[in-house]
């Protein structure tokens, strides 16, 4: 989280040569701290927000649509014939994605009531933290949605499994394959 807020440490961090005071009358400002992209601390902020944003933009849009599908259910002829778990998992489903489009909405808000008072990191830390929840809560998402499509076609044993090796696919792909590639990054970095 660190790293994203601009605020890790490390090689990448170490101070640019020439990075020291500067005389008197000097208009040339040099970032404090250079991770070989040669940008100032502000700069970096100001990227790593515009970067959350595109990822907010992917997990908004795909939310909104498995939202929108989740509403439109109970206009269905066969909603009348769910069993009484099914319902419960649709309501926590719909509860689900209403409370993820929240959290994404947050930030946005945030942003709002930030703007022009200088605190970029605080809105960076922030939407950090919400990323990662509102990914997690996504998976849930997915997954009841799988159990529930295939509860209702296939039956009880077949959604179990749908929905378990989604969940494995998913702890491989948003958890474990990162955390290895990041690993692999932060050794390379020494």
């Amino acid at each position: 989280m660190d790293a994203a807020a601009g605020q890790g440490a490390g090689t990448g961090d170490t101070p640019a040569p020439g990075d020291g005071a500067r005389g008197p009358g000097s208009s040339t400002r040099r970032p404090s701290r250079d991770d070989r992209r040669g940008e100032s601390a502000n700069q970096r902020l100001d990227r790593n927000w515009q970067e959350m944003l595109q990822e907010l933009r992917v997990m908004q849009a795909g939310i909104q649509i498995l939202a929108g599908f989740l509403l439109i259910l109970p206009f269905q002829s066969r909603f009348d014939a769910l069993q009484d778990l099914q319902v419960t998992v649709y309501l926590c489903l719909v509860c689900l994605s209403v409370m993820i489009q929240t959290l994404l909405l947050s930030t946005i808000n945030l942003h709002r009531a930030l703007f022009g008072l200088h605190a970029k990191g605080t809105l960076v830390r922030h939407t950090s933290t919400i990323i990662p929840i509102a990914t997690a809560l996504v998976g849930v998402v997915l997954a009841g949605t799988l159990w529930l499509v295939f509860d209702l076609v296939l039956g009880r044993p077949a959604s179990l499994v749908a929905a378990g090796a989604l969940v494995i696919v998913e702890a491989i792909f948003w958890v474990a394959y990162p955390l290895a590639f990041r690993r692999r990054a932060l050794r390379n970095r020494r």
